[in-house]
């Protein structure tokens, strides 16, 4: 596949050669970001999560797909998304699903790997399955459950102040492009922007399921060329928060190159990889118990949406005394009855 080709949606790089996935490894981009080449190292052309040396060297068991989403920061041609964090979330979420309801894999383990921006998407997006508790939407609450471990590269999980700084540079070049040309997706960047409450909510509602996974979180251990500055985009309190039960650790590249491998050997791949086989050899077993519980639990909801139906009928019944008055079979309402003559 051609790696500059922009992707929109779930697409396929990998799967074991007897088609026999255990695990289902789902990669997303961040802003600016593009499907194919933000995995890619673009001087060797090595996209790690599928060229054979790499991740499928590691993990035999596991299909690999990329989810491609318009996060232009600005862009000169083309039409550009009007969509917001929670529409790409929902989005990612319908289209991984009925991927995966045509695969038949409905409940293979999701592994998530988020490069920036794609960490709050997948957040939301989790968060957004969890929600979907009705018995008619367990198909969407799959999602939710069947996720195992995220890997975060560089995801702003209390914003970043470089955002601003893209807001900057966005005027610069509205500045010099005609209005009718130039396209911009501020709601992505402003997202991004430090304090955001945007970014507050998600965290919120991401916190309370963090322990249903394994996370790993990456940082940045090199400046990035803005052409302006070099500087952190992400800082490293913001990448790799300090919280229980999770993981973190350092990558010696800057923000764009934290999740591009031209080397098996490079100590951020072997890091990662290490990661994710350890992830995947756990998942089974994790996520088939979770889908058994999830299963009693909207079994259980069925029960009581039935209970509450049936209490709802017995209101709705007539008083016996009404009841009485409509049977034709009762003795004294009978002509000829003691009652109608007088008795």
């Amino acid at each position: 596949m051609e790696t500059t080709q922009q992707i929109f949606g779930v697409q396929e790089l990998y799967r074991p050669a007897d088609g026999n996935a255990e695990v289902d490894i789902v990669a997303v981009h961040g802003l600016n970001g593009n499907a194919m080449m933000t995995w890619t190292a673009r001087a060797e052309n090595i996209c790690w999560l599928s060229h054979p040396e790499f991740l499928p060297k590691y993990i035999r068991n596991a299909r690999v797909l990329v989810w491609g989403y318009n996060a232009n920061v600005s862009s000169i041609t083309g039409a550009t998304s009007s969509n917001r964090i929670l529409q790409h979330a929902q989005t990612l979420v319908h289209q991984l699903e009925a991927d995966r309801d045509l695969e038949n894999a409905s409940t293979r383990p999701i592994i998530f790997l988020c490069h920036s921006l794609g960490g709050i998407i997948v957040k939301r997006a989790i968060a957004y399955s969890a929600s979907r508790k009705a018995p008619k939407l367990a198909h969407i609450q799959s999602i939710y459950t069947s996720t195992s471990a995220i890997l975060f590269f560089g995801t702003p999980h209390h914003g970043s102040s470089k955002a601003r700084l893209l807001g900057n540079l966005q005027k610069f070049v509205r500045l010099a492009m005609p209005s009718n040309v130039a396209n911009f997706e501020n709601s992505l960047v402003d997202a991004l922007k430090e304090q955001s409450e945007i970014l507050q909510n998600i965290n919120d509602q991401f916190v309370p399921l963090m322990a249903e996974f394994r996370i790993y979180f990456f940082w940045e251990q090199e400046k990035t060329d803005l052409k302006y500055a070099k500087e952190y985009v992400v800082e490293e309190f913001s990448a790799a928060p300090i919280l229980d039960n999770t993981e973190r650790c350092g990558i010696a590249a800057d923000h764009r190159g934290m999740c591009k491998f031209n080397n098996n050997c490079s100590q951020g791949f072997r890091t990662a990889i290490s990661a994710l086989r350890r992830y995947a050899r756990e998942a089974p077993e994790v996520v088939r118990v979770r889908h058994k519980r999830a299963m009693k639990a909207l079994q259980e909801n069925q029960m009581y949406q039935a209970a509450d139906v049936l209490r709802g009928i017995e209101l709705e019944r007539p008083s016996p005394w009404f009841v009485a008055l409509d049977r034709t079979d009762t003795p004294h309402l009978r002509p000829g009855s003691h009652v109608l003559e007088g008795q």
